[in-house]
Order: C-alpha cells, then sequence, then structure tokens
C-alpha cells in the first residue's frame, strides 16, 4: 500500500495502484473524455466518483485562470522540490500552545518527561589555551551584553528618528554591486547569499510618532513606509504571532517575507532554502542589536499562523512567505524575559 502525502494541503491518503495510474495520466492535464477512454473498465459513475474524491483529497485539481497562476508560482519551486519544498510547506501553521511560549511551566512539564541536555560543550584530556579576558568597557561590547528578549512595553510612544533608523539600519539598501552583463544586486548590514536579499519588510505599526497605525510595507531603497491597510487590532496582532498574548502590546512588529525567486534564480539547489533561513537569522539579529543600540525592547519570533499573515499581507504563500517576526517598543519598568528567571 502507498501513502501519498500533499504536503501543502497536509492531507495523507492510502491509494492503490489505480490511483497512481490515475495521477500518473493527469500529470498533464486531461479531460473527463480522455479519463474514461485511457479507464474504460471504469464506469462512468464510479469514474466520476473517484475524480471527487482525488480532489478532496487534493490529489487532483482543476484547471482554471486561478490553478493556472498557482501552477506558475510553483513552477520555480521545482529545482528546491521534495527536500525544501516538503520542509517549507508541511512546517507551516502548526499548532501552539496557548500558554506563553518560554513559560516557566511548561519547561517544567518538559523536564518531568526528559531530562536538560547539555548547556554546553567541551572536551577533556586535550591541550588548552587560555584567552585573555575580553574588557566590556565600550560601546560594542555593552550591546551585544544588553540584548535580551523583551516581552513587557511601556505605553509611551517610539520616537519616529528612532524607528527610522532601526529599519534603515536593518533592512534598507545600502549600496550597489554593478555585476557586468548581469545587472545590480543590493547590499545591506547583513550578509545575503549571492548578494539576492530575498526578504521583505512589512510594518504592522501601532504606536510610533509622526506615523499612523497600519499595516505598511517598508521601501528598502527609497527607505519609506507604503500604507496598504488599516491598522489590526491587539487582539488580531496577537492570532498573527500564534496567540502570543504581549504581541499586540508592542509599538510595532515587522513582519518579514522571502520572496524565493530572487534566491533560486542562482541556487537551484534545494540547500539554498538553508541559506534563506540563516539570513533570516541574520537580519533579525542586526535588528535586535540595533534596536537594544537605540535603547528599545526587542523581540523576535517564529511562532507565526503562516496563512493568517499571508492572508493578510495579501501575499500567496509560495512566491512570497512569511519567514519570520520581529519588533519593539520602549523599555517597560519589569525585566526582559530571561532577567526575570535569573537567580
Amino acid at each position: 500500500m502507498l501513502v501519498f502525502e500533499n504536503y501543502v494541503s497536509r492531507q495523507k491518503v492510502a491509494v492503490n495502484t489505480l490511483v497512481c495510474q490515475v495521477l500518473d495520466f493527469c500529470g498533464e492535464g486531461k479531460s473527463f473524455r480522455e479519463l474514461r477512454g485511457k479507464f474504460p473498465d471504469l464506469g462512468e459513475r464510479a469514474l466520476r466518483a473517484a475524480i471527487r474524491q482525488l480532489l478532496k483529497w487534493s490529489l487532483l485539481e482543476i484547471r482554471d485562470k486561478e490553478s493556472g497562476a498557482t501552477a506558475r508560482s510553483w513552477t520555480r519551486w521545482e529545482s528546491w522540490n521534495p527536500a525544501a519544498g516538503y520542509f517549507h510547506f508541511s512546517t507551516k501553521d502548526p499548532k501552539f500552545e496557548a500558554s506563553e511560549e518560554g513559560d516557566a511551566k511548561g519547561l517544567r512539564r518538559i523536564i518531568a518527561l526528559r531530562p536538560l541536555p547539555p548547556r554546553t560543550k567541551s572536551y577533556l584530556r586535550v591541550k588548552i589555551v587560555r584567552l585573555p579576558k575580553i574588557a566590556s568597557a565600550t560601546e560594542f561590547p555593552r550591546v551585544l551584553l544588553r540584548r535580551r528578549t523583551w516581552r513587557q512595553f511601556s505605553r509611551e510612544r517610539v520616537e519616529l528618528e528612532k524607528f527610522s533608523q532601526l529599519l534603515w539600519l536593518s533592512f534598507g539598501v545600502q549600496g550597489w554591486a554593478r555585476i557586468p552583463g548581469v545587472g545590480r544586486l543590493a547590499l545591506g548590514t547583513s550578509p545575503s547569499g549571492g548578494a539576492m536579499r530575498p526578504f521583505e519588510a512589512y510594518v504592522l505599526a501601532r504606536n510610533v510618532d509622526g506615523v499612523d497605525a497600519g499595516i505598511y510595507h517598508y521601501d528598502a531603497v527609497g527607505h519609506r513606509l507604503e500604507l496598504l491597510r488599516e491598522a489590526l487590532a491587539k487582539a488580531e496582532i496577537k492570532k498573527l504571532l500564534a496567540g502570543q498574548t504581549w504581541s499586540g502590546e508592542a509599538a510595532f512588529v515587522v513582519l518579514l517575507t522571502a520572496v524565493f525567486q530572487r534566491t533560486q534564480w542562482k541556487y537551484e539547489h534545494a540547500r539554498a532554502y538553508r541559506v534563506v533561513l540563516a539570513e533570516a537569522g541574520h537580519l533579525c539579529q542586526t535588528f535586535c542589536l540595533t534596536a537594544t543600540w537605540l535603547g528599545l525592547a526587542p523581540f523576535c519570533t517564529m511562532a507565526l499562523a503562516d496563512s493568517r499573515i499571508e492572508r493578510t499581507l495579501h501575499i500567496d504563500g509560495v512566491g512570497e512567505s512569511v519567514i519570520y517576526a520581529m519588533g519593539a517598543g520602549n523599555i517597560a519598568s519589569r525585566k526582559p524575559t530571561a532577567e526575570r528567571w535569573r537567580v
């Protein structure tokens, strides 16, 4: 028995060899008349019933203008499938616990089931080279050491100047590399595989001086915000970030999406999907360090309601898909998450 899985719709079904033959035959798109000609032993009623079932299982689809546009988006994934495609699409929209991510109670439930793995690694009976201690009195080490994940924010509005600097230094195009016969490649403050820069930043502004609440796209070249739609309520922001109650209190949230075609253009092998994920981490760390330098309280999270976010941003989730979320506000009097647990 074979099991087929559509990793986009996340449906699994056990099938027989006849279904395999039908699906193979329909690989190029066939009419009902052609199906009847190919499988004459199946009566018309049985064949129609089988097609309805395959449509329900999302193993077949009806070809129309909309499906044609979707198919064109999928063709860009061909060189990355099934390895990268299976991982990316099958891990979207997971179920998250209702409790706050990182909650101590949740950690205690886990440790009751399995011990905490070693926090670091070291080798015994090897040569040791002692390194000099690092002075942390200068600005950059202080910024690194101050960086924390915050989940409480003051109600004070974020200054427009700080907000502007944070977006520009994190996501702005800082210059161009000109390659003869190819064109210009955008350069930023974070490394990007092949300078393909697949990311776009969408800002959910809520409490920023001089910026009306709303959903904006950040123009990384013009350093400006493009208003896409009205503001979301706190409850809706919470839903976008998988029920994390504190997220709606941030002064603004940045939703980072990947336009995969940019990276796929140069790198046709599936390993390049790892590059996209690594780049997202580079960008987010730049954002968090810059926010810390500006005296803001940053956070980042991958607990995302992917499809809900993509519908909100009106992106297709195939050619462009949400990868990461981050945001900031002014520092609250309460300590950041990690500090609250220190003894």
